[in-house]
């Protein structure tokens, strides 16, 4: 259980709490109010961790694995191999960033000395009104379900922040006194590893192995990514009924479970106006909608009201969006689907119609059986254009599933990919870029790779 300890408690002075942690005279700064703070790891969380320890009156420690040349801000920083975990030992409380998985050694061994080893979101969900702050996590959907329940609130007149993974950390010194009615709040495997405490209802999307490596292994990622189900103060998890996954491990999901299928409320046509493709976008709709109305919210109990809030929604970019049609051909830019999950829904969202699905990058190992199994499974045509590194894999998989049947093309590159389907998805197919793997290595990230196959797709047309 991570340590019970808010972002007050780290104010300068006498008003720091000193009862949390370790106790007043047990390390070299004497307290929580008055010892040194560390910040482990500078990216977004990272800089708002500094911000908010400045804005309480604290000159914190900085580290970071690859500290960037010249400090931040007028602030040195220190290598972590390079005396920073000496520094950070030195702390009375360390605040690290998600990407460092509480399974390094390095870290363990701080945890070892006494030192918290806490996480940001954690010291704000702490002080948090809990019974207004939703917190929402899964393999995949999470980002679409937390912009949906946050359009919502904010299309019915409630000041709504939409942070965490998605935006905005909450605790930044620049969101106090901005007077939200509610929170909602994308919850990463990561940050869930930091929570000493959950609200009242967590929304579960999805589960299937991923982020391994820092994980450790595949049960170690499921505990983790449910973590936030169950720590004190959890309530109600809204869950998807559709995972075996999830069903399999309703003892992780918390005191009390509401289940969401695709298939519910088969009349209701309120989240139309929300431009969404797919089975599993209705799931995640109807999942916001059961999470708003165990928050009390009214306007979630009328469809009507449902309706016209929903109008006016802007998908999240790169998550199954249509970007374009060419001759016919629709183009879809999936380019955060990054395990085969979303992938299979991604090609479940287009029945009837021919795809030519491009897949492969950053190879972390994820087993593409699945996949392959769900491609035997779609009775409408299907070509698969593989891109490095993963894409040997993936065809290797489709191959052993379908010896000689599967259509699949290797190709060197994205541009190659995006030809050679457009070629063959004419006239009235889809080009899919749903890569079941990060982006990493060919792309800075998951919107640059989203960026390049709208240029590619811009090629088609000029041709």
């Amino acid at each position: 259980m991570r340590p019970t300890i808010s972002w007050s408690d780290l104010r300068a002075g006498p008003r720091g709490g000193q009862s949390r942690g370790r106790q007043q005279g047990d390390g070299p700064g004497g307290g929580l109010a008055s010892g040194q703070v560390g910040v482990w790891g500078l990216g977004v969380e990272g800089l708002a961790n500094l911000r908010t320890l400045v804005s309480l009156g604290r000159q914190p420690v900085l580290v970071d694995d690859h500290p960037p040349a010249g400090g931040v801000d007028g602030h040195p920083v220190l290598a972590t191999a390079d005396g920073g975990l000496d520094a950070l030992a030195a702390c009375e409380i360390v605040i690290k960033s998600p990407g460092i998985s509480r399974y390094r050694d390095d870290l363990r061994q701080l945890e070892t000395r006494g030192i918290p080893v806490v996480g940001g979101l954690g010291l704000w969900l702490q002080e948090a009104p809990r019974d207004r702050v939703l917190c929402i996590t899964g393999t995949k959907g999470k980002s679409s379900t937390t912009a949906i329940a946050g359009h919502l609130l904010t299309r019915w007149g409630y000041r709504c922040m939409v942070g965490g993974n998605i935006g905005q950390p909450p605790w930044e010194p620049a969101q106090a006194g901005l007077g939200y009615d509610y929170w909602v709040i994308e919850t990463s495997s990561y940050q869930a590893t930091d929570l000493g405490c959950s609200p009242p209802v967590v929304a579960v999307t999805s589960l299937h192995p991923d982020h391994l490596p820092w994980h450790e292994g595949v049960e170690n990622y499921y505990r983790d990514k449910l973590s936030a189900c169950s720590q004190p103060g959890a309530d109600l998890t809204v869950a998807n009924g559709d995972s075996a996954l999830l069903r399999d491990r309703v003892a992780l999901l918390g005191p009390r479970v509401q289940w969401i299928h695709a298939d519910d409320d088969q009349d209701a046509d309120w989240m139309g106006p929300l431009g969404l493709l797919g089975a599993h976008s209705r799931r995640n709709a109807l999942i916001a909608r059961a999470c708003l109305r165990a928050l009390g919210v009214p306007q979630a109990d009328d469809d009507a009201a449902l309706r016209e809030a929903a109008a006016g929604f802007q998908p999240l970019s790169s998550r199954l969006e249509a970007i374009g049609t060419v001759a016919g051909v629709t183009f879809v830019d999936d380019s955060l689907s990054t395990n085969v999950l979303p992938t299979l829904a991604a090609l479940d969202a287009f029945p009837g119609r021919r795809v030519a699905l491009i897949a492969g990058g950053q190879d972390r190992g994820i087993d593409y059986a699945p996949l392959a199994a769900g491609l035997a499974d779609r009775p409408a045509p299907t070509l698969v254009l593989t891109v490095p590194d993963s894409g040997p894999r993936v065809a290797a998989a489709i191959e052993a599933a379908h010896p000689g049947k599967a259509e699949v093309v290797a190709c060197p590159d994205l541009d190659t990919a995006v030809q050679r389907g457009f070629a063959w998805a004419r006239p009235d197919g889809v080009v899919l870029l749903s890569p079941a793997a990060p982006s990493f290595g060919q792309f800075r990230d998951y919107r640059d790779r989203g960026d390049a196959f709208a240029r590619a797709m811009r090629a088609c047309s000029a041709g």
